[in-house]
């Protein structure tokens, strides 16, 4: 089934909102691109205006952020620990913002989203 970013059908009370419009093309949206930990995949797609997005599938490294040295290192992802969107996306190992991953230096809290930008940048926890 289709997704949309239209209101619902129905109010919170039940009660049915009267269409004042048909569908619209530009009303429709793509499925969550849920990055999962793996063997970098990546993948383009066309946005509205012709613009390109890079929409990150699988990646298995990180660029993390060493506050204490102020550089940036590209580290390998072992396992996520912790996901604050979803507690279901630490089994799956599903890469989101805000999730705390394990890497070879050690804890970091990704700050990039992954299945918007194309990359994985986190910050290392103290």
């Amino acid at each position: 089934m289709a997704q949309t970013s239209r209101r619902p059908k129905r109010k919170v009370s039940g009660g049915r909102y009267h269409e004042y419009q048909k569908k619209r093309a530009n009303q429709g949206r793509r499925l969550a691109t849920l990055t999962k930990l793996g063997e970098k995949k990546k993948i383009s797609v066309r946005k509205l205006g012709g613009a390109r997005k890079a929409l990150l599938l699988q990646c298995n490294v990180a660029n993390v952020y060493n506050p204490k040295e102020k550089k940036y290192v590209v580290a390998k992802i072992k396992t996520i620990t912790d996901n604050a969107a979803n507690r279901h996306f630490v089994r799956r190992n599903i890469l989101t913002k805000g999730a705390i991953i394990e890497t070879d230096l050690g804890k970091a809290r990704v700050t990039s989203r992954p299945g918007q930008e194309g990359t994985v940048n986190a910050v290392l926890l103290q």
